[in-house]
C-alpha cells in the first residue's frame, strides 16, 4: 500500500468548503481535508482564485472516480 494525495480544484471557498464536510460525512478520513486557496496565476483580485480541497489518503483506499463526481457537481474537478 502506498499514500496517496488527492487534490480536488473549485471555483471559491464556498464550493470548497461544501466540498470537504460531505467528504468527511462520506468517508473515513484520517484527517479532515486541507482547504488552499490559489490564485490563478497573473491575477491580483482576490475573487479570481481557486479553491483547493487536499485530502491525504493513506493505503489509496479513496476511489479517484468518486472524488472527482463529486468535485464536478460543485463545478470542480480532481487534479491529476
Amino acid at each position: 500500500m502506498s499514500d496517496v494525495r488527492h487534490v480536488l480544484v473549485l471555483p471559491d471557498r464556498d464550493a470548497a468548503e461544501e466540498v470537504a464536510g460531505e467528504l468527511a460525512a462520506r468517508f473515513r478520513l484520517p484527517e479532515e481535508p486541507r482547504l488552499v486557496r490559489d490564485a490563478l496565476a497573473g491575477e491580483d483580485d482576490a475573487e479570481d482564485a481557486q479553491w483547493l480541497v487536499v485530502v491525504e489518503d493513506p493505503g489509496a483506499a479513496l476511489r479517484p472516480t468518486e472524488l472527482d463526481a463529486l468535485a464536478a457537481e460543485h463545478e470542480g474537478w480532481l487534479e491529476r
